[in-house]
């Protein structure tokens, strides 16, 4: 049996890790959980689990469910009770499934604990990378991705050795808006930027996709977790989602994962590695698919993915400020405040104004975060 901590259970990524356990009950067990506002899902979540350890994002959440849990569950709130949720005693590994830069703190102090992550919050990697990468070396804790990309890529490398890498091929299904010019961008609705054509994710990953800010996110990511130089991360855009990613080898072979789009898959791999469950998911046909398209990305065209490179090769709190920046700049748009490719322009200019702080500590990328988003607010009409 192991014992499962889940952080943001009531979002997308959370809801499919509670199915994968779900499906394997004399396998994984819920211990504790975390939710924010939905109170409809969490309740769910809890009398069906029954985890031990519940935190909820706050006490007017608390006020309004504590008496409907059973008895025998500990229910808090707060970030206190969000690191308690993180770090619970009885758990082996911690699914952070949490959107945004909040997930950083939970998962430093399960590092500490010497909980296994399984890192779905990719947010946390770019606004620390190096601090979480280093603890979870130091504590000989394990990084398990659960990104599609990155869960792919690292599939493709059991067996292989680093040196032998020569490129990791990230692919991109390029959103909502993938078939868009710049011009017909002007004016698009928030409706439009959440109808993605191949996945179901919550709405701010959904609007980072269609911004290309994910897969800049992830390029990021992917930096942090395979130790690999930007110079030799590769985006492609590739519309149809099956191949998720590749590794390009120095003797001229490529490894990819491909598969439908269903994220219980590198969910239920992340769980179970390095074993591997049945799995009951729609099979891939390739005869029936048919045709699978590549291209290039046009950085003039993907703006939000331009930034993310270039803040990734200049390090230090360059990748703090661009995540701050777009997590606030995507709710303005999601709250009508702004336009969508207000985005990217509110993005270049906490970059452009920000002084760069070298190898930051975790006090001075706390800080930068909140400076950040208070700038980003002051911008919004």
């Amino acid at each position: 049996m192991k014992y499962i901590s889940l952080l943001g259970a009531t979002g997308s990524i959370g809801q499919q890790t509670l199915d994968v356990i779900r499906k394997n009950r004399e396998k994984f067990q819920l211990v504790s959980m975390s939710f924010g506002r939905n109170i409809e899902l969490g309740l769910k979540a809890i009398i069906e689990f029954e985890p031990e350890f519940v935190a909820v994002g706050s006490k007017e959440v608390y006020d309004r469910i504590r008496n409907e849990v059973p008895n025998k569950v500990m229910i808090k709130y707060g970030e206190e009770a969000l690191i308690e949720a993180a770090c619970y005693e009885k758990s082996d590994l911690l699914v952070n499934a949490v959107i945004g830069s909040v997930g950083l703190l939970p998962t430093l102090h399960a590092i500490e604990a010497k909980k296994d992550i399984a890192i779905a919050n990719k947010e946390t990697l770019v606004t620390a990378g190096h601090l979480v990468t280093q603890h979870a070396e130091k504590h000989q804790v394990k990084l398990l991705p659960v990104d599609s990309e990155h869960s792919a890529i690292f599939q493709c490398l059991q067996g292989e050795q680093h040196k032998n890498i020569e490129r990791l091929h990230l692919t991109a299904s390029g959103g909502s808006f993938r078939d868009k010019t710049r011009e017909q961008l002007k004016g698009v609705t928030i409706e439009q930027a959440l109808n993605h054509p191949n996945w179901s994710m919550g709405a701010k990953i959904t609007i980072d996709s269609a911004t290309m800010m994910n897969k800049g996110l992830e390029v990021i990511e992917a930096h942090w977790l395979f130790q690999i130089d930007y110079e030799n991360i590769h985006v492609l855009l590739h519309k149809e989602s099956i191949i998720h990613s590749m590794v390009e080898f120095h003797d001229g072979s490529i490894i990819a994962q491909l598969g439908t789009p269903d994220m219980r898959v590198p969910i239920q791999y992340a769980l179970t590695y390095p074993d591997r469950f049945l799995l009951q998911t729609e099979r891939l046909n390739l005869a029936q698919i048919g045709k699978l398209h590549f291209q290039e990305v046009n950085f003039d065209r993907f703006r939000c993915l331009h930034f993310a490179y270039e803040s990734g090769k200049m390090g230090g709190t360059m990748p703090t400020v661009l995540n701050a920046a777009n997590e606030e700049a995507v709710q303005a748009f999601l709250n009508g405040a702004i336009s969508f490719l207000t985005i990217e322009d509110f993005i270049e200019q906490a970059l452009t104004k920000h002084q760069m702080i070298q190898n930051p500590s975790l006090e001075e990328i706390l800080h930068v975060d909140k400076e950040t988003r208070k700038f980003v607010q002051l911008l919004i009409p």
